[in-house]
């Protein structure tokens, strides 16, 4: 809990997604090989993943009532973002800071597992779009249902 000194104690605020991973330079050394070095990737994202699943992240609702999306490289992404101030910049980019912005908290395992097959094309989330933390979630094996997965090779 933290107090902005008016004596009210309020949760602290929870750490971002990107602070709960070790850094690349944590996880290798100059002796790591190039596949020492992609597995421990790998696990880094695979945390990574694991923790945005658990975590329920800010969507936007547009004009219309639907989460927003952008659309990108054959991709609709559903944007998210880990708190306001990320959602705050994401509208001041969309020159719409003057506006008030609705949004939902949803679970990112939902997003994942029920909204990304929902929109029936290909689909993914993107984390704190347009930010230096942001991260996506491509519809690939291992984040998406089955059924929404890319193939990328072309060859589904």
């Amino acid at each position: 809990m933290t107090s902005d000194g008016d004596g009210m104690s309020r949760p602290a605020r929870p750490p971002r997604l990107t602070d709960l991973i070790p850094s690349e330079a944590d996880c290798s050394t100059a002796e790591a090989s190039e596949d020492e070095r992609a597995a421990a990737a790998r696990r880094q994202f695979a945390v990574l993943l694991g923790e945005f699943r658990r975590t329920a992240v800010l969507v936007p609702i547009d004009p219309y009532g639907s989460l927003w999306t952008a659309d990108h490289g054959g991709v609709r992404w559903i944007c998210a973002f880990s708190d306001e101030e990320a959602l705050g910049r994401f509208a001041r980019a969309q020159g719409g800071a003057g506006r008030e912005w609705t949004y939902q908290a949803i679970l990112g395992a939902r997003l994942l597992d029920v909204m990304v097959p929902a929109l029936r094309m290909p689909a993914g989330v993107a984390l704190d779009a347009g930010s230096a933390d942001g991260m996506l979630f491509p519809p690939v094996e291992g984040i998406v249902p089955d059924g929404a997965i890319v193939d990328i090779e072309g060859t589904a």
